[in-house]
């Protein structure tokens, strides 16, 4: 199903579901057929509200949302919110253009775990900004250390991102003390840079630590920046991985 009908379904489904919270009168076999259709298409099957798989009638959602709330407008904002991560996703708000591009790379790896990873933080972009910062560093981490592991690099499991990256970095000739054209020198540090922003970052804002007394909250922006800076340092590190195995 293309996207723009399938965005068609999803918002009809919506709209069928928010009638039914609020009171009116709906179509139970259009909804078994938005459904059924809906829930066949594997490209928004992590975003969607568990409800829509749980529910197979109109009778049991009237069940379940009446349970939930009283009123019609919380029934109506929650509604919403639910349908937002697939809606989102369906117009491309929070993907990249390089996002294939990405995966395609992470691919080469051949490690079912950064693939993983690199899903969850693209789902997480929009509804869990917290998740992605994480999902984003874990990545990094993720994919220095398997570039190790094929390049015979030893490294110790408690290292943290900027170590990991410095001996990756070394490893495949990216360290900025290996050059000596002043234009690659600059590049290959301000990578480095990045690589310590982006600890820094989750270090500050991940749901990997507590919250103190001071707490900033990430948002979806803050999210797709990190973890499109995570996704293309990771695709440069596996393309030169590649172009140094070939050379061998």
């Amino acid at each position: 199903m293309k996207d723009e009908a399938l965005m068609r379904d999803v918002e009809t489904l919506q709209n069928i579901m928010i009638d039914l919270a609020t009171g009116g009168d709906v179509d139970g076999d259009e909804y078994k057929r938005l459904r059924r259709r809906i829930l066949s298409s594997p490209k928004i099957k992590e975003e969607l509200p568990d409800f829509v798989e749980t529910c197979r009638s109109i009778r049991q959602f009237w069940s379940f949302i009446k349970k939930e709330f009283g009123r019609y407008e919380p029934r109506r904002q929650y509604i919403w919110s639910e349908f937002a991560p697939a809606l989102n996703k369906l117009e491309n708000r929070y993907e990249s253009p390089a996002d294939d591009s990405i995966s395609d790379a992470l691919k080469e790896l051949d490690t079912g775990y950064v693939d993983e990873v690199w899903g969850k933080a693209l789902q997480r972009k929009a509804t869990d900004p917290e998740g992605a910062v994480t999902a984003a560093r874990t990545l990094l981490e993720s994919v220095c250390k398997s570039i190790m592991d094929e390049m015979g690099v030893s490294y110790d499991d408690s290292d943290d991102l900027p170590k990991l990256y410095h001996r990756t970095a070394e490893a495949l000739n990216l360290a900025p003390s290996q050059h000596s054209e002043e234009l690659f020198k600059k590049i290959l540090g301000n990578c480095q840079s990045v690589v310590g922003t982006l600890g820094a970052i989750r270090n500050s804002h991940s749901d990997a630590h507590g919250d103190g007394k001071v707490y900033y909250k990430p948002a979806p922006r803050h999210a797709e920046l990190t973890v499109n800076l995570a996704g293309s340092m990771a695709m440069f590190l596996v393309r030169t991985w590649e172009n140094v195995s070939e050379s061998v």
